[in-house]
């Protein structure tokens, strides 16, 4: 070996000492990642047993009847996997058009500048803000909107229900995903941009054919954070969605979330098979939301 070789390999020669650092930074690491997923498998057993008494009675029938009754002690999940899913599904469909165009609007058009950064606030803003805040605001402004849009409709005019929960939550969620969209849209080369323009497109085409091509799994991600963040909102969907135990039989309807169901009876329920059942509807909101954020992590791997 001669000297060059020599002194390259002094140089590339790491001490002892990082070493040990590195061994000892990868266990907190690995530490940490096996600590959560410890929890998660901790928190779903404790659900398990906490709900055994309900699963023992009620059986898979608790999926699919349509019965809550605190009474008779029938109880059922389906009435609020419904309207979560509906609420839930319907906001998302509302938030994301505005999502994209802020999105939008931030990382192509304005992405820098007085204006854009006081926007990009703002939005910021809106996820800040306390839920029950929403709510409020809900139950106070846009139920009275959305009862005489009703009574002019000539529906029954409950002005709560599945529509305003959804509305609620839209404008709850869109910060979630035209954040996560914005950052993608800025990561964009702009040799890409350039170079469709160079070819004669227009800006439209660009963002069709350049932009959101190549940000489409961000776009998805962004869309998966927001629907999680619907699923289990609580405080501000309890003030607007009617608190009914039935399944919803429109958009319009008072419903029920599993998660406002919790909020609204479990410090009230005496029954052991009532809290056994309340616990249940926990467990079946954690698998909910486990098994949509597969499919959404399948989506994002599929078109990545």
């Amino acid at each position: 070996m001669n000297s060059t070789q020599q002194q390259e390999t002094k140089l590339l020669k790491i001490p002892t000492g990082l070493h040990r650092k590195e061994r000892g930074f990868q266990r907190l690491l690995g530490g940490t990642a096996w600590f959560l997923l410890v929890l998660v498998v901790l928190i779903c057993l404790t659900l398990i047993y906490n709900s055994w008494p309900a699963i023992k009675e009620f059986g898979f029938g608790f999926l699919w009847k349509e019965e809550w009754n605190v009474v008779t002690s029938e109880f059922s999940v389906w009435p609020f996997l419904a309207g979560t899913l509906l609420s839930s599904f319907l906001a998302l469909l509302i938030a994301l058009p505005f999502a994209l165009a802020v999105a939008l609007f931030l990382g192509e058009y304005y992405p820098a500048g007085w204006f854009s950064n006081l926007l990009r606030q703002m939005v910021d803003l809106l996820a800040g803000i306390p839920s029950v805040v929403y709510g409020l605001w809900g139950l106070f402004v846009l139920v009275p909107i959305i009862r005489s849009w009703q009574l002019q409709m000539g529906v029954m005019p409950w002005g709560v229900g599945v529509f305003t929960s959804a509305v609620v939550l839209a404008i709850m969620i869109i910060p979630y995903a035209a954040a996560l969209a914005r950052e993608v849209m800025l990561l964009v080369p702009q040799d890409l941009r350039e170079a469709a323009y160079a070819l004669g497109a227009t800006r439209f085409e660009v963002i069709w054919h350049i932009i959101f091509p190549y940000t489409r799994s961000g776009i998805l991600a962004g869309v998966l954070l927001a629907l999680g963040r619907a699923l289990g909102e609580t405080m501000a969907v309890t003030m607007v969605i009617g608190n009914s135990n039935y399944v919803p039989k429109g958009i319009f309807s008072p419903a029920n979330t599993m998660a406002s169901l919790i909020a609204n009876e479990f410090n009230e329920a005496t029954n052991p098979l009532n809290v056994a059942a309340l616990i249940e509807v926990a467990l079946v909101l954690l698998l909910v939301t486990w098994l949509i954020n597969l499919a959404g992590k399948w989506l994002i791997t599929r078109n990545g």
